[in-house]
């Protein structure tokens, strides 16, 4: 495994695991209203959701990359376009998220596991994420490097984390979060578009010289 592929992953699961979404907006209401160490259980609960979605996510992209060139263009050109339609989304979001039911949770620790393993987008959007990130080092995935990758995307979902155990209950933080939401997502909105032009560029290239 190359540096620039152990990079590459580590990123994947640093920005799926720090993205503000419904579990980053969770973890600082139940640090607000509980303190560090509540949002530290649920964090630690929301990383068995991720673990698993990561996982998946890995096998299908090596899974296409086995299959065939043409098979990983698809999921790296479908991954584009809906990385692209997450960033549009974000960049007219008009907010109005604020309020958090998940901050009342009586055990943050199994209520994390329940709210990593449950949320429809998780699956999606790690595909997405991975696959645009991995796809100018698509001829270096294999099966029997699987395994070092999930522990490389865990790595790098752990290091998002920490940051965010730094940084949550507080409830000054919590309002700076909220007032500045819809920048915070507005900026991960165009990160997202970046994403998805360089997913696209792979996989264009790659599905029009098949055809041709």
């Amino acid at each position: 495994m190359t540096s620039s592929l152990l990079l590459a992953v580590i990123t994947s699961g640093f920005i799926y695991a720090i993205t503000p979404g419904p579990g980053v907006l969770a973890v600082f209401g139940i640090g607000a209203a509980r303190g560090r160490q509540a949002g530290a259980g649920f964090l630690c609960g929301h990383m068995v959701g991720d673990v698993v979605w990561c996982s998946t996510a890995l096998v299908a992209i090596v899974g296409a990359r086995e299959i065939g060139s043409e098979a990983f263009n698809i999921l790296g050109f479908l991954s584009g376009l809906y990385l692209f339609w997450l960033g549009l989304r974000a960049i007219r979001s008009k907010g109005g998220s604020a309020d958090d039911p998940q901050g009342a949770a009586r055990n943050p620790f199994w209520h994390g596991i329940l709210f990593g393993l449950t949320n429809p987008k998780a699956y999606p959007v790690a595909v997405a994420t991975f696959t645009a990130l991995l796809s100018s080092r698509a001829e270096m995935l294999s099966w029997s490097m699987l395994p070092g990758l999930i522990a490389l995307s865990f790595l790098g979902g752990l290091a998002a984390y920490a940051i965010l155990i730094g940084i949550v209950g507080a409830r000054q933080v919590r309002g700076w979060y909220q007032r500045h939401e819809l920048a915070i997502t507005r900026v991960c909105g165009v990160m997202f578009i970046g994403f998805a032009v360089n997913a696209l560029v792979h996989a264009v290239p790659g599905l029009v010289g098949n055809k041709s």
